[in-house]
């Protein structure tokens, strides 16, 4: 007997789920549909039931059992009610992020240094706040196009899904700009390690010993100069994407519902590339002012 036609109306349905196939032709897809369908009953259960659904599925460990988990989720959208409104605070939140993430950060005590120093932090904080925008809004993109080729085409919801992945990838361009600042693995390996090394040697084929002396110390002043603007940029810009962007972006990802954790940033790179400048630059002056005593 043909489906009678159904009326559309204004009430949501939040809770629909969509079979894969339902019609009992044997196929193996059925087979794995219902395992899917079995762990997602029994995923809070930790008896021997639910064990066996993912011992069935492959799964022998927590990260397994999340995938079966993204796996099994049926609908688009977690919540797509919701989803309008945490598409648009996300996308804000960048916006507010990307015009003033590093403006204005104050380097006091520094007398007429502090203008220079001041800069230097600012690209340091330039580059991991627009590397977080980047790859936050290439996340974005890709998880609105998968989301959106695994949708049903009947469904309800697919318009907003679809405008949201379009106006995304309209404005991913303009938050890609150039970060005019170095990786920090760049900075603290292919460039300034070798460049400590030749300093080095040049102090060490001088014969006055004292200058020699002096030059380590202003080496170790100047390493741990460096170390110090890593820290402070990174510092800076660790807080103010916790104040604009995380918590947003935190949202949306719930709203979408089982994609993983958003990305990070790479403030906390930064700071141990800092930590490793301060303890080579200690071991370039230890080895130095032992090589003069001699």
């Amino acid at each position: 007997m043909a489906k009678e036609p159904t009326t559309r109306n204004d009430t949501p349905e939040p809770a629909r789920e969509w079979k894969l196939d339902t019609d009992g032709d044997g196929l193996g897809l059925d087979d794995f549909v219902n395992r899917l369908d079995s762990f997602q009953m029994l995923r809070k259960s930790t008896g021997a039931d639910a064990d066996q659904v993912l011992t069935k599925l492959g799964a022998t460990s927590e990260i397994d059992r999340e995938i079966v988990l993204q796996l099994g989720a049926k609908r688009p959208l977690g919540h797509p009610l919701r989803f309008e409104e945490a598409h648009g605070l996300a996308v804000r939140s960048l916006e507010v992020l990307d015009r003033n993430g590093h403006r204005s950060i104050p380097v006091r005590n520094l007398s007429f240094l502090s203008p220079v120093v001041g800069f230097l932090v600012q690209i340091v904080t330039q580059f991991i706040v627009r590397s977080y925008i980047s790859s936050v809004i290439d996340d974005m993109y890709r998880m609105y196009e998968r989301r959106e080729a695994a949708s049903p085409a009947d469904w309800e919801h697919l318009p907003m899904l679809t405008r949201a992945r379009i106006h995304t990838q309209r404005i991913r361009p303009g938050f890609k700009r150039s970060k005019l600042a170095l990786p920090a693995f760049l900075f603290g390996g292919a460039i300034l390690s070798p460049f400590i090394g030749v300093v080095q040697s040049a102090i060490s084929s001088l014969n006055n010993a004292t200058v020699r002396l002096v030059l380590l110390v202003v080496l170790f002043l100047l390493m741990s100069g460096v170390s110090w603007v890593l820290v402070k940029g990174s510092a800076v810009a660790r807080r103010r994407i916790q104040l604009t962007a995380e918590d947003p972006i935190k949202a949306l990802y719930q709203v979408i519902g089982r994609c993983g954790n958003p990305p990070g940033n790479m403030s906390t790179v930064f700071a141990v590339v800092s930590l490793i400048l301060t303890i080579f630059s200690l071991v370039v002056v230890a080895v130095g002012i032992a090589d003069v005593l001699t």
